[in-house]
């Protein structure tokens, strides 16, 4: 299944503002990554756990990285993954920027100081067919109860701004429009209220994953979404259940700033990964 050795699959650990992933440098030897062995390492009782798995693989920039949800479904975006793997390799190499290339393309990182790390998510996605959506809409109120807004930041997102980002039970709420007919990929959703012109409070539900602490292409489509409907300018601070993000969207794309953090290093058993591959 893949070329590791019999003492097992090195792994590390990382989150940023608590989205969590467990990251595997493969620029030195291939790794097989299927469907089931993602499921069973994402388990959070019986493997490791982890909102998204990332691969870290020889790239044209600095590497080249893809991602699978703990539920074994890949995704083409993931932002608070891009930003740990960014400062690890700019710790690896001493540099202060790197670049990153993804299927959602080429995203470059810089050290922001104070232990923050940036990363640059790319220009967001406003038309249906680019999110994609099911059919051809208005993208900035779909027609759904709510009038959410759609944004696509390499994977969808549907966007509600409410009252009280607090009081809406995300855990029923989530799932109900993640899987809505309007979404042909299915969606990331958000609760959003807004705090003030340049500050927003937002709770998120990850496709494939649940509600988790932190979502960082969720936090750039929450921007992108402000903007657009006039709640805000274009730069802003975001708190999540897990901290706080800087994201602005500028002439070159949707810049993300926040802290990240390298957890620990380990072993993945030789027989756990060919038992779930």
């Amino acid at each position: 299944m893949s070329t590791v050795s019999h003492s097992g699959l090195p792994f590390m650990k990382m989150h940023g503002l608590g989205n969590d992933f467990v990251v595997v440098d493969a620029r030195a030897r291939s790794v097989a990554i299927t469907a089931g062995l993602a499921r069973a390492l994402g388990n959070r009782h019986t493997g490791i756990g982890f909102d998204q798995l990332a691969i870290i693989e020889p790239g044209r920039g600095d590497a080249h990285l893809r991602f699978w949800n703990s539920d074994g479904s890949m995704s083409a975006a993931c932002g608070n993954a891009t930003r740990c793997i960014a400062r690890f390799l700019m710790d690896e190499t001493g540099k202060d920027h790197v670049h990153l290339t993804t299927e959602r393309g080429d995203l470059y990182a810089t050290d922001a100081g104070g232990g923050l790390t940036s990363v640059n998510m790319g220009a967001p996605q406003l038309e249906w067919q680019d999110i994609p959506l099911a059919e051809a809409m208005d993208t900035l109120e779909l027609p759904i109860e709510g009038t959410p807004t759609a944004t696509g930041m390499g994977n969808p997102h549907c966007t509600f701004f409410v009252d009280d980002a607090e009081a809406v039970p995300l855990e029923t709420f989530g799932p109900r429009y993640e899987h809505h007919p309007l979404y042909p990929e299915h969606t990331n959703v958000q609760v959003v209220s807004v705090v003030a012109p340049d500050h927003l409070r937002m709770r998120v539900w990850e496709r494939g994953v649940g509600v988790t602490l932190a979502s960082g292409s969720s936090s750039c489509a929450v921007a992108v979404a402000a903007a657009r409907k006039g709640l805000t300018g274009r730069e802003v601070e975001i708190d999540l259940d897990g901290g706080r993000m800087r994201v602005a969207w500028r002439d070159d794309g949707v810049w993300m700033t926040g802290a990240t953090a390298h957890v620990c290093d380990g072993v993945i058993a030789q027989d756990f990964v060919e038992a779930a591959g």
